[in-house]
C-alpha cells in the first residue's frame, strides 16, 4: 500500500497548473461567465489562517463553477498603498516600496502553495505606477463631472498616523487603523461628492436585499441616514444671523422653547462675544471638543450645556427662545443645530428639567390630554396638534405637510430631505499613496494635470519624516512644476489620495489588467462585470463596500459599465478566533499556514478551514481539527489505493444500467444523494461544512461497502462499473475543497 505523500502530489499539480495556465480567463461569448472575487489582500508580510479562510471559500466556489462549465474569472492582486506599509517601513528603516514588494513576493509563494486557482496574469499592485496612474485618471474624470471639490473644513485628525481620516474611518472616536484618539481640526482638503448619490445608494440597498447580508445593508442604510422633514430658519434677535435647523417633526415647531448648537458650530463663540456668558461658553466648547463624539450622544452620558447669551425667534410663535450649546449635538448630522421641543423629545425634556427651561405641549393623543407641569416622559408619538395656532387639530402626515407648505409660502423654511452621509474627504497628508493630479497656480488657480502626462509619479528617492510626516511637502523636485495652462512656476499638490480610492474600482481593472492605454476595455467590462460573488469581512460593510458602490454608479453615469451594482452577491465570512480573540498579527495569535502545509499539506489546511464552521460564522481555531482533516484525507487515499486496480479496469456506467444487488443499488443511491447534497450546499446554500460532512458520510459507506466487495465483484454483473462511478463522484465532489 502506498503512502499519502502530499508533498510530491501538491508540488506536481501546482507545477502543472502553472505551466498549463489552467486558470487563465479569456472572454468567450459561447460560455456563461462567472466572476468570483475575494477582497484583495494588504501585503502585510505573511498570510495567516484567517486569510486562508477567505481565499479558501472563494477558491472552492471558483473550482465548483469551472466544473459546471462556467467561464470563471478569479483574479488576485495587492492593496499595497497605505499607512501600515509606511509605518512599518519607518520602524524597520526600509523604504515602503521595498517593504511592500518584499511582502508581495513572500505572499505570492504562500498563496501558490495553497493551490489557489488564480489567474496570475491579471495580478495588480496598487502601489505601482501602472495602476495608480488610473487612480489619477479616475480623479480627473470625477473632477470633470463636478464630483470633486476642495474646501477648508473641520476634519478628523489622527495624531498617531499624522493624517486626516474620513468620517467612515473614525470608529468610537478612534482611528480605524491604529485605535489612536481622533481630534477635530480645520484644514483644506479634497472631497468627492458621494452625497450626490445618496438616494441611489439607498435604492440599491433595497434591490440587493436577499443577495447581500441584511446586516451589511442595514449598516449602509443607517450610515446614509435619510430623513424626511423640514429646514427652518430661526433668526437671531438683534443680529444679522440665522440659525438653520433640520427637523423630522415640523408639526412640533410651536413647541420649540430653546435652541441647541453643537459646540463646534461656527456661531457658538460668535453669539457669546461681549456677553456675560463668553468665558463660560469658551471653556465649555474647549471641554466638549475633547470628548468622544460617540459618548457625547450616548443616552447614558450626562447631557451638559451652556447658554450662549443670545436669543433666536421662533418663526411660528414670534417668541424669543434662548440659544444654548450642548455636548449631545454634533456637526455630523443636519446643520449642527437643533430646535428643542422638550414636551415631545425625551433628551430635550431631560435637558429642560436640568436647566429649568420651559416645556410646551403641542401634540396630544386623540383620546387624552397631557400636563406639561408634571411631565416626566416626553410624548414622541404622532398625534393631534394643539396650542399650534391655525394648525391646531391637524394630525400626523397632514400636519407635517401643512406646516411645510406654510414655511415655504412665508419663505422661512421648506420641506427637506436630510442625510447623515457626508462627502468623502480623500486628502491624506502621508507619503505612501497616489499623488493627486492637481497643481496650484497663482494665476490660474487649481489646474488639472493633462491625461497624457499621467502618471504623476510618487518619488522613491525620499526619506520619510518623523512620525510619518510626508516628505512631499518639502521636496522641491516634486512640488516645483509648471502650470499646464500658462507655463508659469506652480506648486504640485502634495496630499495623496485615500487608499480606499484604490480599492473602489480594482475589480474593474482586473477585467483588463494588461491594458496600457486605458484603465479598462468596455468589451471586457460588458462581459465580466458585475462580480457574481464577492467575499470579504463584515468590517468593510461601510468603508470599502459603500465607496465601491459609489464609484460604480459614477462609472455607469459616465457610460463605462451597464450594471447598477459592482457586486451581485456578497458573502461576509466570519473571523478566525484563537485564544479568545480575532486572529491577527497585532494580537500575536496568528497561525502560519506554512507550518500546516509543511506537516499536513495544503489540502488539509483548506479542508479544515472550510469544514470547521459555516462560512458566515466565526471559526474557533482547533489544532485537533486539523489532525482530523488530515486523517480523513489519508482515509480517502487508503480506500482509493485498495480499489485502484478495480477502478482502472472498469469503464463508464451506461445510463440504462440495472442490477438486482441490494448493495450496489444502495451504493448508487448514496452516491447520487451525496452529489445532490454537495451541489446544493455549494451552489445554493454556500455551506461548505455540511458539504464536506456529506462527503465524509459517503466515505464511511465506501468502507462499509468494502466488506462485501469480494463476493460482489465475482457474482454481480457490472459491479466494477458501479464502483468506478462512486469513486469518480468522490474525487470530483472533493475537488473544490482539496483539489490536489
Amino acid at each position: 500500500m502506498s503512502n499519502y505523500d502530499f508533498k510530491s502530489i501538491e508540488v506536481k499539480w501546482q507545477s502543472y497548473w502553472e505551466k498549463k495556465k489552467s486558470f487563465k480567463a479569456e472572454r468567450d461569448s459561447s460560455k456563461k461567465k462567472y466572476y468570483l472575487l475575494e477582497m484583495f489582500p494588504y501585503p502585510s508580510g505573511k498570510i495567516h489562517m484567517g486569510h486562508v479562510r477567505n481565499y479558501g471559500i472563494g477558491d472552492a466556489v471558483a473550482r465548483f463553477k469551472r466544473m459546471n462549465g462556467f467561464n470563471v474569472l478569479h483574479p488576485i492582486g495587492w492593496d499595497a498603498f497605505g499607512l501600515p506599509a509606511e509605518n512599518a517601513a519607518i520602524q524597520n528603516k526600509l523604504h515602503p516600496a521595498q517593504w511592500t514588494e518584499d511582502n508581495i513576493s513572500t505572499m505570492q509563494v504562500q498563496l501558490k502553495s495553497l493551490g489557489l486557482s488564480y489567474d496570475w496574469d491579471r495580478e495588480i499592485a496598487t502601489c505601482r505606477p501602472e495602476y495608480y496612474r488610473w487612480n489619477q485618471w479616475c480623479f480627473l474624470e470625477f473632477y470633470k463631472k463636478g464630483l470633486v471639490y476642495r474646501k477648508k473644513s473641520q476634519v478628523n485628525w489622527c495624531n498617531s498616523c499624522n493624517t486626516v481620516l474620513a468620517n467612515e474611518q473614525v470608529i468610537d472616536g478612534c482611528c480605524w487603523r491604529c485605535d489612536g484618539k481622533v481630534e477635530d481640526r480645520f484644514q483644506e482638503g479634497w472631497f468627492l461628492k458621494i452625497t450626490d448619490y445618496a438616494d441611489r445608494l439607498l435604492e440599491g440597498c433595497e434591490k440587493l436585499s436577499g443577495k447581500w447580508p441584511e446586516q451589511v445593508l442595514t449598516m449602509q442604510t443607517n450610515w446614509i441616514g435619510r430623513s424626511y422633514g423640514a429646514e427652518v430658519d430661526f433668526p437671531i434677535r438683534g443680529k444679522n444671523e440665522v440659525i438653520k435647523v433640520f427637523t423630522t417633526r415640523p408639526d412640533t415647531l410651536y413647541g420649540a422653547t430653546f435652541m441647541v448648537l453643537a459646540p463646534e458650530h461656527s456661531l457658538v463663540i460668535k453669539l457669546s462675544l461681549g456677553t456675560e456668558q463668553e468665558i463660560l461658553v469658551r471653556e465649555f466648547v474647549s471641554k466638549a471638543k475633547q470628548e468622544d463624539k460617540l459618548l457625547r450622544t450616548n443616552e447614558t452620558v450626562e447631557k451638559e450645556g451652556v447658554f450662549t447669551g443670545a436669543y433666536a425667534v421662533n418663526p411660528l410663535t414670534g417668541k424669543d427662545v434662548p440659544v444654548w450649546t450642548a455636548n449631545f449635538v454634533l456637526m455630523d448630522y443636519g446643520t449642527g443645530a437643533i430646535m428643542s421641543v422638550p414636551a415631545h423629545d425625551q433628551r430635550d425634556l431631560d435637558f429642560a428639567r436640568k436647566y429649568d427651561l420651559p416645556v410646551r405641549i403641542v401634540i396630544e393623543p386623540r383620546d387624552a390630554s397631557l400636563d406639561e407641569s408634571n411631565m416626566t416622559e416626553a410624548f414622541s408619538a404622532h398625534g393631534v396638534m394643539v396650542n399650534s395656532g391655525m394648525f391646531t387639530g391637524l394630525f400626523g402626515d397632514e400636519a407635517k405637510r401643512k406646516v411645510c407648505e406654510y414655511l415655504e409660502e412665508k419663505n422661512i423654511g421648506k420641506a427637506a430631505v436630510n442625510f447623515r452621509l457626508r462627502d468623502w474627504g480623500v486628502s491624506r497628508q502621508r507619503y505612501w499613496g497616489t499623488p493627486i493630479p492637481i497643481v496650484h497656480c497663482d494665476d490660474c488657480g487649481l489646474v488639472t494635470i493633462p491625461e497624457d502626462q499621467l502618471p504623476v509619479k510618487l518619488p522613491l528617492d525620499v526619506e520619510l519624516g518623523d512620525r510619518g510626516r510626508s516628505p512631499l511637502a518639502t521636496l522641491a523636485k516634486f512640488y516645483e512644476t509648471q502650470c499646464p495652462e500658462c507655463g508659469k512656476l506652480a506648486r504640485r499638490e502634495t496630499d495623496t489620495l485615500d487608499t480606499f480610492v484604490c480599492s473602489s474600482w480594482y475589480f474593474d481593472r482586473y477585467t483588463s489588467a494588461g491594458n496600457e492605454q486605458f484603465p479598462f476595455n468596455k468589451e471586457d467590462l460588458d462581459y465580466w462585470m458585475p462580480v457574481d460573488q464577492y467575499i470579504g469581512g463584515i468590517e468593510h460593510a461601510i468603508l470599502h463596500l459603500l465607496y465601491s458602490r459609489f464609484f460604480h454608479l459614477v462609472f455607469k453615469d459616465l457610460g463605462f459599465v451597464k450594471s447598477d451594482e459592482p457586486f451581485k452577491h456578497l458573502l461576509t465570512q466570519g473571523m478566525v478566533i484563537k485564544d479568545g480573540a480575532k486572529m491577527s498579527k497585532s494580537k500575536g495569535n496568528v497561525v502560519n499556514p506554512d507550518e500546516i502545509i509543511r506537516h499536513y499539506g495544503a489540502d488539509t489546511a483548506r479542508l479544515f478551514i472550510l469544514f470547521a464552521a459555516p462560512p458566515a460564522k466565526d471559526l474557533e481555531w482547533n489544532s485537533q481539527g486539523v489532525e482530523g482533516c488530515y486523517r480523513f484525507l489519508k482515509r480517502i487515499w487508503r480506500i482509493f489505493d485498495e480499489f485502484l486496480n478495480e477502478i482502472k479496469s472498469a469503464g463508464s456506467i451506461p445510463q440504462d444500467y440495472q442490477t438486482e444487488s441490494k448493495e450496489l443499488i444502495e451504493l448508487r443511491r448514496i452516491t447520487h444523494v451525496t452529489i445532490g447534497r454537495v451541489t446544493d450546499d455549494i451552489q445554493n446554500r454556500m455551506q461548505f461544512n455540511t458539504a464536506i460532512a456529506a462527503i465524509m458520510e459517503f466515505v464511511n459507506h465506501l468502507y462499509v461497502f468494502r466488506d462485501c466487495w469480494t463476493s460482489l465483484k465475482n457474482n454481480s454483473n457490472g459491479a466494477r462499473l458501479v464502483l468506478r462511478e462512486s469513486f469518480d463522484a468522490l474525487i470530483l465532489l472533493l475537488s473544490p475543497f482539496a483539489p490536489h
